[in-house]
């Protein structure tokens, strides 16, 4: 079935920026108050504010650069006017200890990326957590691009929600963007308590100034999806989002679109089947995730799942950046699948499998059958690229998605990876490759791990890479890692044609760190990114 809303359809984002069709001139931009502007206009005064716009008034006479850096509210008044923004200088980066043996806390790394910079892909500050154990996983904003328009928002606090302790830690980033503080702390026990959820997963903030964060399971590690819900100036939980007497059986990532009066969640698996690594014996026992779950934006009740397959474990789930548009992707751990999930004519959703990762014939890996493992994907402000990780196989992919129906390959590189020659495994049959990838060496330190959390500069020409996916895995996949430690890693972008090459200057290796090595996760700019702002 055809969906109902298409790529490339044009609407109003808010009150002002229309988000266009790739290849076409920007229109001149409209005030939804003609009448007020035209009066301004006729006197000869500077039209600065219309106290009825949620986004910038598009006047020759603002200084837009000024309304980019917040002079609206927090982020950008759409996704194209994000690519516009300034480049990224600094980089937040969880990194954690857990199943290290360290005995350490995790902790929050500042990371410059600026080139012109001294201290270019260094660590220049570090925000240890006062506890054990957490496993700092993914992190969100108080506020984000959804609040565009309200000047009394800022994006000031940093939201890490622990994997592992289910505690949250809101973070300071105002104060001292490049030195970080810890400005609050909300205990497990208070999640349990309130909410009968733990595994904290994804955060992310909402329009109506709120912070909500999914969850894998019940705090006993059984598998359950709902939502923590915060309110965004206090960071007091306000409760469960979620209503009605219907949840899925399993949680981890979301993304919501109003427009549509939509949000989807994906499965990774039962929390206490995942604690201790990946156990082969879990497979076809309902044990790892197989669907996509429908809420309804409004009620906030689970309306439908659709299903991508038996132990799939879909984990990253990303919409077009377009508001209007009423599709984007998902990417499938163990099934190593990429499936594009839509609105259809009828009004419900629908979901089909657009990229297939072959899995290889091997001798000495854990199966005989080693799939790419997918863990995580982004999409480019422009919706023109799609992105992904295969952890396992070693490789990030680019993908131009001009025709969502049938993405194009145009850009791999090898950074990584369990396939690499000389290794404990031998490939036996492959369907993509020839031979055998070399060894992955940078800057003379041989990488291990393989590619993993992903994120995207805003103008869309370089894509930063770490190689932790979850301590207890890296251990069981790649011992290595957790000895010598991961890195971050830049790689340049071809806009224009499609294609990626390592920035061989570019290493930030974090088993160098004072504490000792130490696994990197999730990257976040300071003034947003195209995983963590939603356009509504």
């Amino acid at each position: 079935m055809r969906p109902a809303a298409t790529r490339g359809q044009s609407a109003p984002c808010i009150a002002l920026q229309r988000v266009r069709p790739r290849g076409t001139k920007a229109p001149r931009t409209k005030s939804p108050n003609l009448k007020l502007e035209k009066e301004e206009r006729s006197k000869g005064e500077e039209l600065t504010e219309i106290k009825t716009c949620h986004c910038f008034p598009a006047t020759a006479k603002l200084d837009a650069e000024k309304a980019r850096c917040g002079a609206c509210g927090p982020g950008y008044a759409s996704p194209l006017d994000a690519m516009k923004g300034p480049r990224e200088e600094i980089v937040y980066v969880p990194c954690i200890y857990r199943n290290t043996g360290r005995g350490k806390p995790d902790f929050l790394a500042t990371v410059d990326v600026d080139p012109k910079s001294p201290h270019y892909s260094q660590v220049i500050h570090r925000l240890p957590m006062p506890n054990l154990g957490d496993e700092l996983h993914h992190s969100g904003w108080n506020t984000c691009s959804s609040c565009f328009g309200d000047t009394t928002k800022k994006r000031n606090r940093l939201i890490l929600p622990s994997l592992i302790s289910s505690r949250i830690y809101v973070v300071d980033v105002g104060t001292d963007p490049r030195a970080p503080r810890l400005f609050k702390v909300i205990n497990p026990e208070d999640v349990f308590w309130q909410c009968d959820l733990g595994y904290l997963h994804t955060s992310h903030c909402l329009g109506s100034g709120e912070v909500m964060i999914s969850t894998l399971g019940d705090p006993a590690g059984n598998g359950k999806g709902g939502f923590v819900l915060l309110d965004a100036e206090t960071f007091d939980i306000k409760g469960n989002w979620e209503k009605g007497d219907k949840n899925p059986p399993m949680g981890y990532d979301f993304w919501y679109q109003p427009r549509h009066n939509v949000l989807i969640s994906t499965e990774w698996g039962i929390p206490k089947c995942l604690g201790y690594g990946f156990n082969p014996n879990d497979l076809k026992k309902g044990r790892y995730g197989r669907r996509l779950n429908v809420w309804d934006w409004t009620t906030h009740t689970y309306v439908q799942a659709i299903d991508v397959g038996e132990d799939a474990a879909p984990l990253e789930i990303r919409f077009l950046h377009n508001p209007d548009a009423a599709e984007g992707f998902v990417g499938c751990t163990i099934s190593s699948a990429i499936h594009r999930f839509y609105k259809t004519e009828c009004g419900d959703w629908a979901a089909e499998k657009v990229i297939q990762v072959p899995s290889k014939k091997v001798e000495g890996w854990l199966l005989p059958d080693m799939p790419g493992f997918i863990t995580d994907i982004l999409i480019s402000l422009d919706d023109r690229f799609l992105y992904f990780s295969n952890w396992i196989h070693g490789d990030v992919r680019q993908y131009d998605i001009s025709d969502t129906r049938r993405p194009r390959l145009v850009g791999q590189v090898f950074v990584g990876g369990s396939i690499s020659k000389g290794g404990p495994v031998v490939v036996l049959r492959d369907e993509e490759l020839q031979s055998q990838p070399e060894p992955f060496v940078i800057q003379g330190k041989k990488v291990p791990g393989g590619p993993q959390m992903i994120q995207l500069s805003l103008d869309g020409k370089r894509l930063y890479v770490t190689t932790s996916l979850y301590s207890a895995w890296d251990r069981q996949f790649y011992p290595d890692l957790i000895r010598d430690g991961s890195v971050m890693l830049q790689i340049d972008v071809d806009t224009e044609r499609g294609g990626l090459s390592v920035n061989r200057d570019f290493l930030v290796d974090f088993g160098k760190e004072p504490g000792g090595p130490c696994m990197a996760h999730e990257m976040r700019y300071p003034g947003g990114d195209c995983t963590s702002d939603i356009w509504v």
